[in-house]
């Protein structure tokens, strides 16, 4: 296994430039990330353009993206622990334990304790990408414009897996993403599509303004809508370190649980969300002989936060080799590639080694820095809970508004943001999730050119999505990925009838 782009990619993330950008990107991703709510998309949104307008280099904007994302799902557990309030849909395993050793007087030791699991699940799961990057990218010579598209019909099929129980409402945003990708100049017949005798509207919709609209400006709409809302926060944190026999207690829990997240960030399509509930059902059968989760176990605390962070890392693996997202925040990143003109997928740790390797190494590297500055500044970040709502929405606001406005200097993508940002706030109060938006969107158009080159080879034959042995084992993936949730549904819900008919 050839290991030479890792070595390529440390000589990237140790520079001083990308080093200071991984500092505060783990800094800013803390803060966002112990905001209840809102979460590592909202961040990387508002920075997107900022770094774009810099000028950073696409390594550097993915090193800075990273780390905000791995910031945030360490940030997650601060509210989680002193105001039982999530800070993201990953960290709600967390305030099971958590919430109840604040109240006991712990909770500087179950901030403690969360910041040691979440880097040891980190390092972990970077150990695994590093492994995984370049055995998937050794299928990159098998792909043709076919397999593309047909890789798309598989990331598509995750969908299920990404948003739940709510079929219709993700094939509704899937859709909707879709569409909004066909708008601007057809780039094979230069007919345009759905721009309303709009000429700014001919180069599409731009990723940025989607992605800011769709969640800063909507979370910006929510968090006004629901300020009426009270939090009790717990302010006697005790004592700010994890007790030694509490660290060797909870050695099996977190060594498992990283494993278990990993895993299931491999997997496109689902999250932290998943694998924190997963890891934390997982090591309460494993390990709760006395009846002590839920109640302050210092196990049931370090399961889920290390499953989080080795989620995260093991999301990159489907989004750097084959081009399918992980998770949300990772479909956000993979549209940054795209942003750059930068094709993901099989071919990217081929034909741009800087950006995969210098990304491996700099979670690395962040991972270190997030630990030097979880354990000492703790009572810090916590502090950003105090943030009232009339602060933080004109702050989130403003700088939505200069992103955009720097990234393309019109005054029209501020226009067309603010209305984005008003349906996505519309869309999520009526429970739709924005992943599979986003997703549409982003592998919209890589779909579609992909099948029109796939037909162009093939003379219109559509047998060419078809023919080779990577094609099909895709299309069987896909199919077994969108069955298998529906029929395991429907088993259960027979087996409950059964049961209860017995009763």
């Amino acid at each position: 296994m050839n290991f030479e782009y890792l070595a390529h990619g440390f000589a990237v993330a140790l520079t001083w430039q990308n080093l200071l950008i991984g500092f505060v990107g783990c800094f800013i991703g803390t803060m966002v990330g112990a905001l209840p709510a809102i979460g590592p998309i909202n961040g990387i949104a508002l920075l997107l353009p900022i770094a774009y307008t810099m000028g950073l280099p696409p390594e550097s904007t993915m090193i800075l993206l990273a780390a905000v994302y791995c910031g945030a799902e360490y940030g997650g557990r601060i509210s989680s622990i002193l105001l039982n309030v999530p800070g993201d849909a990953g960290a709600v395993m967390t305030a099971m334990d958590g919430y109840p050793m604040a109240k006991q007087g712990r909770a500087g030791e179950a901030l403690a304790l969360s910041g040691l699991s979440s880097f040891v699940g980190g390092i972990l799961g970077s150990i695994g990408l590093a492994l995984f990057a370049p055995l998937l990218s050794g299928l990159a010579i098998g792909f043709g414009p076919a397999e593309y598209f047909v890789l798309m019909v598989f990331a598509f099929a995750t969908l299920g897996s990404m948003v739940g129980d709510q079929p219709v409402k993700t094939l509704i945003g899937c859709t909707l993403g879709l569409m909004l990708a066909t708008v601007g100049i057809d780039a094979t017949s230069g007919a345009y599509r759905f721009t309303f005798d709009e000429p700014e509207l001919g180069d599409g919709i731009e990723f940025v303004v989607l992605v800011i609209g769709l969640f800063s400006i909507s979370e910006a709409l929510i968090i006004l809508e629901h300020q009426g809302r009270g939090f009790t926060m717990i302010r006697d944190l005790g004592r700010m370190t994890a007790r030694w026999a509490d660290i060797v207690k909870c050695t099996g829990a977190t060594l498992r649980s990283s494993l278990i997240g990993f895993v299931v960030g491999v997997l496109p399509g689902t999250g932290a969300s998943v694998s924190s509930a997963i890891s934390y059902t997982t090591e309460k059968r494993f390990s709760d002989t006395e009846g002590t989760f839920g109640k302050g176990d210092v196990r049931g605390l370090a399961a889920p936060e290390a499953a989080n962070n080795a989620t995260a890392c093991g999301a990159f693996v489907p989004m750097l080799t084959l081009g399918v997202p992980g998770s949300g925040t990772t479909a956000v990143m993979l549209g940054t590639l795209m942003l750059y003109n930068i094709q993901p997928g099989p071919m990217l740790l081929v034909e741009r080694p800087e950006i995969v390797g210098g990304l491996v190494a700099s979670l690395f590297v962040g991972n270190f820095i997030l630990l030097a500055l979880n354990l000492p500044l703790v009572n810090i970040f916590a502090r950003v809970l105090t943030v009232p709502n009339w602060l933080l929405v004109p702050g989130i606001l403003v700088l939505s508004i200069v992103g955009v406005y720097s990234t393309h200097a019109s005054v029209f993508s501020i226009f067309l943001m603010l209305g984005i940002g008003l349906i996505g706030w519309l869309l999520r109060k009526a429970g739709f999730d924005m992943a599979p938006l986003i997703l549409g969107f982003v592998l919209g158009r890589v779909m579609e050119v992909n099948l029109r080159n796939a037909l162009a080879i093939s003379g219109g034959d559509p047998s060419i999505l078809f023919q080779s042995t990577i094609s099909i084992v895709l299309w069987v993936m896909a199919a077994a990925v969108a069955i298998l949730p529906w029929y395991l549904s429907r088993r259960a819900k027979k087996r409950l009838k059964q049961a209860a008919l017995t009763a």
